[in-house]
């Protein structure tokens, strides 16, 4: 069987699986005030982006903009080590022919991959937006976690199991779409530009293929946000919002607010795939110096 390059190394070895955690984690890491500004403007009164973030600083210092960060480490290192590990476990079962795989088989791939690291991160989705959201709320209704380790043990203990599975439809149900549109995308743009011949396979490759693959992830989050947001006749189902939205404003409709998700999803989605690809390199050079702990 011949199997994807994303998932098999140079040296004809599967690669950790764990690595994907670990690239998620890094690019996190970075974009972290970006994606704390997103789910306070959710959360609070502020009007804007600029906005939010002068409230932070001023508030809490310039490491307010990291408020939260060991929950989003540990998020990342369950939903996301758990997408990536899943999507190449999903695709070598979908695709058992020669070559890279079809595009409908990565989409389902990158479904069932979803749908998996949706259930999983649940819990830790919960945990990290009420760490980055704390501070934005009045004191006596703060959880005041100290830092994500805390944060679930206290969760579990004062609200039980039931508390790992608040708001788990929607969470997974954007985490099928997100993971259908990323990793399939961003690996069929690879193959693709791969095939042109134009471009190596390094980094200028990689940037531009996680450049398409963000923006396909565009749509995804649109509809998301509909879905969650929606009320009235006509919106008690996926196809039924999707129906009236068509309807009322026709297929553009999926990429409006195409900017600010772009702006977000933009630096996370590229640093991820850019990380994730030279972390894939320095394991390929561990091994062919003939380590065997990787």
């Amino acid at each position: 069987m011949s199997s994807s390059p994303s998932t098999i190394s140079k040296v004809n070895k599967p690669y950790p699986f764990w690595l994907g955690g670990v690239a998620a984690s890094i690019a996190a890491s970075i974009t972290h005030p970006l994606d704390l500004t997103k789910v306070r403007l959710q959360t609070s009164g502020d009007k804007g982006m600029i906005q939010s973030l002068k409230k932070t600083v001023h508030n809490n210092g310039t490491r307010g903009l990291f408020d939260g960060l060991t929950g989003t480490l540990l998020r990342q290192m369950t939903y996301s080590m758990t997408r990536f590990a899943a999507y190449d476990w999903a695709k070598a079962e979908v695709h058992k022919g020669p070559g890279p795989p079809p595009a409908w088989k990565m989409a389902l791939a990158g479904s069932i991959a979803g749908g998996i690291a949706g259930v999983v991160g649940t819990p830790f989705e919960t945990l990290m937006v009420r760490m980055q959201a704390d501070k934005t709320k009045p004191v006596e209704q703060r959880y005041n976690y100290r830092n994500s380790v805390q944060g679930f043990y206290r969760m579990t203990s004062e609200e039980g199991i039931s508390s790992w599975t608040r708001g788990m439809g929607p969470n997974t149900f954007r985490s099928i779409l997100m993971n259908m549109s990323q990793l399939a995308s961003y690996d069929w743009f690879k193959h693709e530009l791969i095939k042109t011949k134009v471009l190596e396979d390094g980094p200028v490759l990689h940037f531009l293929a996680s450049l398409g693959a963000a923006t396909v992830c565009s749509p995804a989050d649109v509809i998301k946000s509909r879905i969650m947001t929606a009320h009235g006749k006509g919106t008690s189902s996926t196809m039924g919002v999707i129906k009236q939205s068509l309807a009322k404003e026709g297929a553009m409709f999926m990429f409006k607010g195409w900017v600010p998700a772009w702006t977000r999803l933009q630096p996370t989605t590229i640093l991820i795939f850019l990380t994730l690809e030279q972390l894939k390199k320095g394991v390929d050079v561990y091994r062919k110096a003939g380590g065997q702990l990787l």
